[in-house]
């Protein structure tokens, strides 16, 4: 397994493949800790949790120079998630022993009926190197302080992001074997999540992946969370402040390189702002600086890997043939590393790539549209439904076009984004199920009834 710098092309390290030997010793060691770490005090699990957060801000440099190194992020960029991965932790470690508190329901006199929630044992994590230590404590701060335990199949590409987080967990304090991770290929995916000592799995990916994991799962009938792909929308009505939503959305198509599955991607904007939006959006795009990303002032940094930047510039290229017109970008630049410059296409034909494909990268597509009837129903036109953003001047008018749109997360007059304090996920093709906040927290739980009924019922009841 490599670690391939994408904005030269070398290779920064090497490391060796886990064979099934190596595996098989991590599931027993993941089985052997929930038996003592689910019985640990919430509390306690709290404080560890609390631990991380330190540990992640004493050391976020290194941190996010690895991130920058292995998947190109800018380093600015990659102190920001770093930052976030510490206060999603902090947040956990608040809030966790409200999320999980008993629930207590109606009952006959001389009665106690609870819901409790207990964890149900190791869990898989799919992850993939966009977000190389955000995607990860995404699920490992709410998982792990609910009493589960998890092991970690990190994209291939990031071996040393992985290795970097299990270290951040022994570093905290955690016990052996509560986080571990394993590198390992896709193509032992199956395998691991077939094993019984596995209870479960969350992915974050591509809904290829999604549909292979859940495949797998529902023939064990084991539960799993997805996040999975986007195209998200963003609405521009004819009473949006044009500017403020043309500077975010520039922002919001190109962070992280344009690879992020809540990405901006589809800016469909109604007809009597369009010029006027379009002309501030292609110059705010056209300032952004692409470059080094471990200077801090490049916006734009590389794709990932080399085979990213071919599928994108194919997409773009088939797209243009299709009759899009480039306003900006859409050549890959002539120097070295995996650089695609911040792309903007109108015009888009139906059915093409741009327009059907998710694009994972810095190429947005502008969509002219006559009304608010006709903005909902473009936004709707995708099997994508992660996120969308909609920006307008009335927030009644917000909260209307919001309810009309399909997708697991609505911003009116802000861009999509995850945070611990809310629900995130996504529908139809996006996958299914919740991380963060309460919700999220307790996807991997077992939800228990316990009635206690202090003294013998007269009667036998009915069940």
């Amino acid at each position: 397994m490599q670690s391939v710098n994408p904005a030269t092309g070398t290779e920064v390290d090497s490391y060796e493949d886990d064979e099934w030997e190596d595996v098989d010793v991590a599931l027993d060691a993941a089985a052997d800790a929930f038996g003592d770490w689910r019985d640990r005090p919430i509390r306690e699990r709290e404080r560890l949790l609390d631990n991380v957060a330190a540990v992640l801000r004493d050391d976020v440099d290194r941190y996010a120079d690895l991130m920058t190194t292995e998947m190109g992020k800018p380093i600015e960029q990659a102190r920001a998630e770093v930052e976030k991965c510490a206060t999603a932790c902090e947040h956990y470690a608040e809030h966790a022993s409200t999320y999980l508190a008993d629930e207590h329901h109606p009952g006959p006199p001389g009665s106690t009926i609870k819901t409790v929630y207990e964890p149900i044992g190791p869990v898989l994590a799919v992850m993939p190197w966009n977000f190389p230590f955000w995607q990860v404590f995404r699920f490992a701060a709410p998982y792990l302080t609910a009493g589960n335990v998890g092991v970690l199949k990190h994209a291939s590409n990031v071996p040393g992001c992985a290795l970097a987080i299990q270290q951040v967990f022994e570093d905290a304090g955690y016990p052996e074997g509560v986080f571990q991770t394993v590198l390992i290929p896709s193509d032992i995916v199956a395998a691991v999540l077939e094993d019984d000592r596995i209870r479960a799995a969350t992915v974050t990916g591509s809904s290829g992946a999604g549909r292979a994991v859940a495949s797998t799962a529902g023939e064990q009938l084991k539960k799993t969370v997805l996040e999975l792909g986007g195209s998200d929308p963003f609405v521009v009505l004819d009473d949006a402040d044009v500017e403020q939503a043309a500077t975010t959305g520039a922002w919001a198509r190109n962070q992280n390189g344009g690879q992020s599955c809540i990405a901006a991607k589809r800016f469909v904007v109604v007809e009597d702002v369009y010029d006027a939006f379009c002309a501030a959006f292609i110059e705010t795009v056209d300032g952004l600086t692409v470059g080094d990303p471990t200077d801090e002032d490049t916006d734009v940094g590389p794709l990932a890997r080399e085979d990213l930047l071919e599928e994108l510039h194919d997409q773009v290229t088939a797209s243009t043939e299709a009759g899009a017109t480039v306003e900006i970008g859409g050549e890959r630049l002539d120097r070295d590393g995996a650089f695609y410059p911040p792309t903007v296409l109108t015009d888009i034909p139906d059915g093409c790539p741009v327009d059907a494909e998710e694009v994972f990268g810095p190429v947005a597509t502008v969509y002219r549209v006559p009304d608010e009837h006709a903005a909902i129903e473009k936004a709707n036109d995708t099997p994508f439904g992660l996120g969308a953003s909609v920006w307008t001047a009335d927030a009644d008018r917000g909260a209307r076009v919001a309810g009309g749109i399909d997708a697991g997360c609505v911003y009116v007059n802000e861009l999509v984004k995850s945070d611990p304090r809310v629900p995130f996920g996504g529908v139809k093709e996006s996958g299914y199920g919740r991380e963060l906040a309460a919700a999220g927290m307790q996807e991997f739980l077992n939800r228990k009834t316990v009635w206690i009924q202090d003294e013998p019922a007269d009667e036998v009841p009915v069940e």
